[in-house]
């Protein structure tokens, strides 16, 4: 960077997907694990790889929820994720041999070297693992890791008591595979409710998201909220915009592939994006050239829309302000294939502009800090508030959630008066937590897969009444909780007697 710079700009992604191992395969299940895992967190890595080894640090913030990292490093989807590859490649052969599409034939021969050199690249750096990808570019300082609870759940909603414990023992489970305890976390969903910074700061949490409307749009640094110390980040809205945006984000240019038709014998994406409206067989082409000059333009374009705001801001607050830019991980790579390749270029070009590229922790140590904070109700999603995970259309799930925790908690209060670990509350409590994900109430709320999402719920919550009605009958609960762990077992080291005394 040869000029000073004119503010910061973090780049905050959130990695997370349900437990989805072992609960089908497709069109969901399993098979939604192995598209993200390459289609983003392969070439993700690759470009974090890389740069990492040019000596550059503080590239971004990166949220991986103790869920996805569970099933990262889970042996069954290890073994699931190398088959997925090397169908992926098979797929393509047989698609560059079919006759009369010269354009499907010339795109599959180029899927066949994409998908040999992802297969290259999990046999080299991911067959012990996410964790050991993940860990190397956090100790050499190129990223700083988020945490969060164990399974995602919305936390607004929660029993303090059992909010606490996914808390608690979702830090403890990324200190298990990195090496240490994340100090901020992607609150899951960005739910908040007045009060919780009491609990972050209690379980050692730093820092923490919220959408920019909880701060009313002026996201230009951090600020502490309420009585405590913990920092509170506010995504930019205007910024973040410029991708995400349904209307007008970069995903939707016409010369990105298309993420929703496909070639069916195959199950590769033929197509561009050509234009709003195109019906699916009056779709271009994809031309991989005509995509890439596409990612530098957009690249270019995004560097300057930064440099802008940060140059506002330093106008308006007459000192250098800060921008948060934060994302799905899964938009860059699974939804907008050419995501990854963006990525590279602007973190590139970032700092030839006079941007001080930063992750959350660097932008705080760098005094990118405001005054103290009282936070509303809020969340990322739909009217910025909890109507999403809490309003009429999954007021069923909502009712179910409330019904499991309090027998779960009820049930493992009792297990714990008897001395030692007990795998029967650790099961309980397992299956409290995967019932209680936000995922099944969004799936509903989007209707995405919503039939899913309400088996998976009310799955989770019929072993809890298996198990528990097993414990007050005197029955079969250790064969109950052990056969139920060989579908539901992420977390081996997940232990109920964490769990908070139940108040006098």
């Amino acid at each position: 960077m040869s000029q000073e710079p004119v503010g910061t700009f973090c780049l905050v992604l959130h990695s997370h997907l349900p437990w989805l191992a072992h609960h089908g395969r497709w069109p969901v299940g399993e098979e939604w694990v192995y598209q993200s895992w390459a289609g983003s967190y392969l070439p993700l890595f690759d470009v974090l790889r890389r740069l990492a080894d040019e000596g550059r640090k503080h590239l971004l913030t990166l949220g991986v929820t103790p869920v996805l990292a569970a099933q990262l490093d889970d042996p069954h989807c290890l073994r699931g994720m190398h088959d997925w590859l090397g169908d992926w490649q098979l797929r393509a052969h047989s698609a560059a041999g079919r006759r009369g599409d010269s354009a499907l034939r010339e795109l599959a021969a180029h899927e066949h070297r994409v998908a040999g050199a992802a297969l290259t690249d999990f046999e080299t750096n991911w067959r012990h693992g996410g964790s050991p990808v993940i860990r190397p570019l956090v100790d050499t300082g190129a990223i700083e890791l988020l945490g969060g609870p164990l399974t995602h759940p919305f936390q607004p909603l929660m029993d303090p008591r059992l909010r606490d414990f996914a808390l608690r023992a979702g830090l403890a489970d990324t200190a298990a595979r990195i090496g240490a305890a994340p100090q901020g976390i992607w609150a899951p969903e960005c739910g908040y409710d007045p009060g919780m910074e009491h609990g972050y700061a209690a379980a050692g949490v730093q820092r923490f998201l919220v959408d920019g409307p909880a701060l009313h749009g002026d996201t230009s640094s951090a600020r502490t909220v309420g009585d405590t110390d913990v920092l509170c980040f506010g995504r930019d809205l205007e910024v973040s915009y410029k991708v995400w945006s349904p209307r007008s984000g970069y995903p939707g240019h016409g010369a990105y592939r298309d993420f929703h038709t496909y070639d069916h014998p195959s199950g590769l994406k033929p197509s561009r994006v050509t234009g709003r409206g195109v019906a699916p067989e009056d779709k271009a082409p994809y031309d991989p050239h005509r995509a890439a000059a596409a990612v530098q333009r957009h690249a270019a374009e995004f560097v300057e829309v930064v440099r802008t705001r940060l140059a506002s801001l330093a106008r308006r607050n007459g000192r250098p302000g800060l921008v948060v830019a934060a994302y799905d991980t899964e938009l860059f790579g699974h939804w907008w294939h050419e995501g990854p390749a963006w990525l590279e270029a602007v973190l590139r070009a970032l700092p030839d502009a006079g941007v001080r590229v930063s992750t959350l922790q660097g932008a705080a140590e760098a005094g990118c800090v405001g005054g103290p904070v009282d936070l509303p109700a809020s969340s990322w999603g739909s009217g910025k508030d909890w109507r999403v995970w809490d309003g009429e259309q999954v007021s069923d799930l909502v009712s179910l959630n409330t019904n499991v925790t309090r027998l779960a908690l009820s049930t493992v209060d009792q297990l714990l008066k008897e001395p030692g670990r007990n795998p029967v509350a650790d099961q309980v409590l397992r299956e409290t937590l995967l019932a209680t994900s936000s995922d099944w109430a969004f799936m509903v709320s989007k209707d995405s897969a919503p039939d899913y999402a309400r088996v998976r719920a009310q799955t989770h919550a019929h072993a809890v009444y298996e198990i528990c009605a097993a414990v007050q009958a005197g029955g079969p609960a250790e064969e109950l909780a052990a056969r139920w762990r060989l579908a539901d077992g992420p977390f081996a080291a997940l232990d109920a007697r964490r769990l908070a005394s139940a108040p006098a």
